[in-house]
């Protein structure tokens, strides 16, 4: 066995449908007595009735979170904890809205207890995206990472079928990438393998029956497995790509990394056989990227980059710019290659 660094992370866990009614009970256990409240505006409603319970435990709402994460709503948000005298984050919602809760407790060491209602995996890691000047650059700091993640089932059951399965996509992507990271070990490929697999059993019942408790259990399941993979083995060259194109494009979070994943594991197939081979026997496939692809065809998935806003004149300028500082990544990463993967996830072609 080759030599490996594995680092525990540690969150509390509260899984299972209607858990959320334990959430005054965690912020008790926090210790805190004034919760900022966190959503997007859209939630905003949604998170008033989840922390009720809280009563005067509850400080205030701030619900400005929206994707990538800016850095000046971040120091918006930042004032806000401060003016309220805020003690803890409630982060209720995606990726977008636990991060707004990471740029807080990063500068601010406020504890983060998040109500995950999409598939991202975000509440499991201590790392988080922010962008600024049409770059998106990412951290990793422990201050970040969630005290307490409540994983209610329940609360995924209005998330739209095309949105589930593109999150839960993004969801997947952590552990396909975790399989061949620069700190991929033992432990972290058995979550990452067993996500991949729960993952992919789940969202086509979640698709065709939404209202499908235990399917959306099974998927909420897998991106707890797909945020602990990500948090502990890293990134390579998909998710560079990803924060490429949604930092300076703009491009919807979830559906880019949806769209980039076949393409990035074909990238990477020959460098990481061992990896590869995990993904497949984890989809139940021939071919991992092949079989990626082929499962987001099943899901009904936007395939190409052209169909989500990226114009066909960036392309040269994001593979420039992913490959400028990029990711520890099996394959080399080659300015013309990346540019030809980009090219393929443009077209939407099924990766040879």
């Amino acid at each position: 066995m080759k030599p490996f660094t594995y680092t525990g992370l540690p969150t509390r866990v509260v899984f299972g449908a209607g858990s959320v009614s334990q959430l005054a009970a965690e912020v008790d256990a926090l210790g805190a007595r004034r919760a900022l409240v966190l959503s997007t505006p859209g939630r905003a409603a949604d998170a008033r009735r989840l922390t009720a319970p809280l009563g005067a435990r509850c400080a205030g709402l701030y619900d400005k979170a929206v994707m990538h994460v800016p850095v000046e709503l971040a120091e918006d948000a930042r004032r806000f904890a401060r003016e309220l005298g805020a003690d803890c984050c409630v982060a209720i919602g995606g990726g977008s809205t636990i991060g707004l809760g990471k740029a807080i407790a990063l500068t601010s060491g406020l504890p983060v207890l998040a109500v995950p209602t999409t598939y991202s995996g975000s509440e499991m890691t201590p790392i988080q995206g922010f962008t600024e000047g049409g770059l998106k650059r990412t951290q990793r700091d422990p201050r970040m990472l969630p005290k307490t993640v409540i994983y209610d089932p329940a609360l995924t059951l209005g998330l739209p079928p095309a949105t589930s399965a593109a999150s839960g996509m993004n969801a997947m992507a952590h552990c396909v990438e975790a399989l061949y990271a620069q700190d991929a070990n033992p432990v972290i490929s058995l979550m990452a393998e067993e996500g991949i697999r729960a993952l992919a059993a789940a969202l086509p019942i979640v698709v065709k029956d939404p209202a499908d408790i235990e399917a959306r259990s099974e998927a909420l399941y897998g991106a707890w497995l797909a945020g602990i993979a990500l948090g502990s083995a890293g990134m390579a060259l998909h998710h560079k790509l990803c924060h490429t194109l949604g930092g300076t494009w703009n491009l919807p979070h979830a559906e880019t990394h949806a769209i980039v994943l076949p393409h990035a594991a074909r990238y990477n197939r020959d460098a990481a056989p061992e990896a590869m081979a995990r993904v497949a026997r984890a989809l139940g496939a021939q071919d991992a990227p092949s079989g990626l692809y082929d499962l987001e065809m099943k899901l009904g998935l936007k395939m190409r980059l052209a169909d989500i806003g990226m114009p066909a004149d960036g392309l040269e300028r994001a593979a420039e710019l992913a490959t400028q500082l990029p990711y520890p990544n099996p394959a080399p990463i080659e300015q013309a290659a990346v540019r030809a993967l980009l090219q393929a996830a443009y077209a939407g072609r099924r990766p040879a």
